[in-house]
């Protein structure tokens, strides 16, 4: 069954996501501007819960001449990171046309042994060629999501940290017999920045 609004706040009171917003932000104060701002929404909606890019890391694949992206044998030398750029409407990254980057969610999660999470993009993001790729946090995980973003368009694209990028959807389940905290999961206390394949 997916969880609704009221769960996940109760579940945010006992750790399920920090920091937490109990309402749908969409406009804020930027503090070197002095003035507010419409910013991509983020916090409690009805059925999920939209969390921000944080400003800490955005990594863009790049081709190097020689070498083969190998999820057993991850070069970090394929990823290059970009930087994050500040203007009136707020802080981003630039995402290029037909690429492929990672980022960080701002917020931690820790989740149940019964709920498991997905990521799914937003749309605003998606009316720009900007896809999410869907990935799970399994029940037992916690840590700070590594999220991946492909720009499908010919342009170059923007995506905004300290905003509203992926929602996600809690899913409860009955319990499970090996959580990813009890089988001892590869991405478990992931940090607030950009975290490698690894097997």
């Amino acid at each position: 069954m997916i969880k609704n609004d009221a769960w996940i706040k109760a579940a945010a009171s006992e750790g399920l996501i920090a920091p937490f917003e109990a309402s749908l932000i969409r406009r804020v104060q930027l503090p070197t501007h002095g003035h507010e701002t419409p910013v991509i929404s983020y916090g409690l909606s009805s059925y999920g819960y939209d969390i921000r890019l944080s400003p800490n890391e955005f990594r863009i694949f790049r081709h190097v001449p020689g070498t083969v992206i190998d999820p057993k044998n991850f070069n970090p030398g394929n990823l290059e990171p970009t930087e994050l750029k500040e203007d009136k409407n707020g802080s981003y990254f630039i995402l290029p046309a037909h690429s492929y980057g990672l980022g960080v969610a701002l917020e931690k999660l820790e989740m149940p042994d019964n709920i498991t999470t997905i990521c799914i993009g937003k749309s605003t993001y998606a009316r720009c060629g900007i896809i999410a790729n869907l990935t799970p946090a399994e029940a037992g995980w916690r840590g700070h999501l590594t999220l991946e973003f492909s720009n499908s368009s010919s342009a170059d694209c923007r995506i905004y940290a300290n905003e509203g990028v992926v929602q996600l959807l809690f899913l409860e389940g009955e319990p499970c017999q090996v959580s990813y905290e009890t089988r001892k999961g590869k991405y478990q206390d992931q940090p607030e920045a950009v975290t490698l394949a690894r097997i």
